[in-house]
């Protein structure tokens, strides 16, 4: 399994912001007010983040223990870090879109709307970087003779 690369979350992050934009571009067409998240979005974003990273935790310690590893526990791991880094990605790149459409109206927004796009599209930033240091604790050393023809798999070892 490959480690999440910055071009899939920039990716992630100007369809987000082109998303978060259009919305609201959509809705003051249609005579409606602008869209304003949740204000338990960020708290659940970066929860999310915190959550990630303590599954992670056993893995690492069994990596660095030598004890025996559940390679399921250490692939589903890694694939939520991952999913939860483009979802981060997104999502806060969707906050910036919102925020960058409240700043180009001719009005001031208000600042309950401006400070929820904001804390939103942080705590997104939040959950990117736990999500990427929870695949990095899920990160195996690569083994001696993986390169060696007849070895075991490659691919799994790498990352679990």
């Amino acid at each position: 399994m490959k480690r999440t690369g910055p071009g899939i979350l920039i990716v992630a992050a100007v369809l987000g912001i082109a998303a978060g934009f259009g919305l609201d571009s959509a809705l003051t067409a249609g005579g409606r007010p602008t869209f304003t998240p949740a204000f338990t979005l960020p708290i659940l974003l970066a929860l999310l983040g915190l959550f990630v990273v303590v599954l992670a935790l056993p893995v690492r310690r069994a990596i660095r223990d030598g004890s025996p590893i559940n390679p399921f526990r250490a692939v589903r791991t890694a694939m939520l870090a991952k999913a939860s880094s483009l979802v981060g990605a997104a999502v806060g790149g969707g906050a910036l879109g919102l925020t960058f459409f409240l700043l180009t109206r001719p009005a001031d927004p208000s600042i309950g709307s401006l400070s929820a796009t904001l804390t939103t599209a942080a705590c997104g930033a939040v959950l990117v970087a736990a999500a990427l240091v929870a695949e990095h604790l899920c990160t195996i050393r690569k083994d001696d003779d993986d390169d060696q023809p007849g070895g075991s798999d490659p691919g799994l070892h790498h990352r679990h």
